[in-house]
């Protein structure tokens, strides 16, 4: 049997990000993520028979830029892609990449070994595998007469 933690507030935090991203930073004080988040990167998660597999695009955005932890079972994502520098001659310029920093955090199933999450970047896009434990095999107990 499979235990899955039920978090019946997620959809009322995603609501609330989405209230504190229209409205901005003024209403965000209480907010649990930083003030200095400037976008949310769309990440794809997914389990394959021995390991998670978490996939986010993070175009833009170098290596050395991203901080990546696990730690008491959640699992942080967190950068900066920094803005290009235009000189804006005659004319109008339209930006609408966004710059700044982000941040996701994901809880980790129990059955992950932290110690052996690899992290690996190509076009843009951060993979991080994350490994899980192997199942114990079910042990056998003999009987002895007394």
């Amino acid at each position: 049997m499979t235990v899955v933690q039920y978090e019946p507030w997620t959809l009322v935090n995603r609501l609330q990000r989405r209230f504190d991203r229209a409205l901005g930073d003024a209403f965000a004080a209480g907010n649990s993520t930083p003030s200095n988040v400037a976008w949310i990167p769309s990440v794809d998660v997914y389990e394959e028979a021995d390991r998670y597999v978490v996939r986010a695009d993070l175009p833009g955005v170098d290596a050395k830029d991203i901080e990546i932890t696990a730690e008491n079972g959640v699992l942080t994502l967190k950068g900066e892609r920094h803005a290009d520098k235009r000189e804006q001659k005659d004319g109008y310029t339209r930006v609408e990449r966004v710059a700044g920093g982000f941040v996701r955090r994901f809880t980790l199933p129990e059955t992950v070994t932290t110690d052996a999450i690899k992290a690996s970047q190509s076009n843009g896009v951060l993979e991080l595998v994350i490994p899980k434990q192997p199942k114990p095999e079910p042990r056998r107990i003999k009987i002895e007469a007394a």
